[in-house]
């Protein structure tokens, strides 16, 4: 039971860092009208996971149903703990996004959905899905190949919050760039707008199971 406290929290914690900044980063860069805001909003998430990956990755560091599940799939995670896992990151993505909207300017919070994702109106449902999959799937490889790997370079979260820059500054302006179901249900759920949800669920499971 202890664990399972320890782990909640930490997924709880890790999943707010990462909607809060990734999302207050998105409301941020609308609020400027930077001709950088691409990169202020890939790199700011990016960073966070990061620095909250390593801080927390000896307890768990998933802050992901994407990665929670990719985790079950290859049977280093029980499905009991797992369910722990994702629903900590859920509440943890709510509870940021309700954050947000307590702190942010209203019209600010209204016009950018939260700071949520949302997928470019010349875009299809399936290459949204096939960008957000291969997206997560790059994600979850990396995950595997360097926090998972015993012989992988020790290098924290580095990597992993390189890989969800990347994705962001490539497919970010199509579909948001989620890779993360917990990160987009968090802002949609605040913002009462839940459009592309399926999407943003079904895809980044498919990726990292595969």
């Amino acid at each position: 039971m202890r664990d399972a406290v320890r782990h909640f929290v930490s997924e709880f914690i890790g999943t707010f860092a990462l909607v809060f900044v990734g999302s207050a980063a998105i409301m941020a860069a609308a609020q400027s009208n930077s001709p950088y805001a691409l990169l202020q909003v890939a790199i700011a998430p990016g960073l966070v996971l990061s620095i909250f990956v390593t801080a927390l990755m000896r307890i768990s560091g998933h802050f992901n149903p994407a990665v929670t599940i990719g985790f079950v799939v290859t049977r280093r995670i029980e499905i009991t703990m797992a369910g722990v896992y994702i629903v900590a990151q859920v509440i943890g993505a709510i509870v940021a996004a309700y954050a947000l909207k307590a702190t942010f300017p209203y019209t600010l919070f209204e016009a950018t959905r939260g700071g949520g994702q949302a997928i470019a109106l010349q875009v299809t449902g399936g290459q949204a899905f096939l960008l957000e999959f291969i997206a997560t799937f790059f994600l979850v490889l990396v995950v595997f190949g360097t926090a998972v790997d015993s012989k992988a370079p020790q290098i924290g979260g580095l990597a992993i919050g390189l890989v969800v820059t990347a994705d962001i500054l490539a497919i970010g302006p199509l579909t948001g760039g989620s890779m993360n179901p917990a990160r987009s249900l968090g802002p949609a759920v605040a913002s009462g707008v839940f459009e592309a949800q399926l999407i943003y669920w079904a895809a980044p499971i498919a990726g990292g199971i595969a």
